[in-house]
């Protein structure tokens, strides 16, 4: 499910530890954190919620942002890393 290696040089401007957290607040907590980044920034979503892991970074590529990377750092944990349009 990774999408791309440049990640690993990409430091996150800001991290949202979302675990515990379920569908559809996982996406919701993610696109508030977005409004309050400046055009250009990385986020970076930790979450224990396997739908999330697909749906965040479908639900945040429709609002134009990138998604850089989605990577499976454990059992149950998902990073996405994704620039704020």
């Amino acid at each position: 499910m990774s999408r791309r290696a440049e990640s690993r040089q990409i430091e996150a401007n800001e991290v949202l530890d979302i675990r515990g957290e379920v569908c559809p607040f996982t996406f919701i907590e993610t696109k508030l954190k977005l409004e309050e980044m400046k055009s250009g920034e990385v986020l970076e979503v930790i979450t224990d919620h396997e739908p999330a892991a697909r749906d965040v970074p479908k639900s945040v590529e429709q609002e134009g942002h990138e998604v850089i990377e989605v990577l499976k750092t454990g059992e149950r944990e998902w990073r996405i890393t994704i620039r704020k349009k």
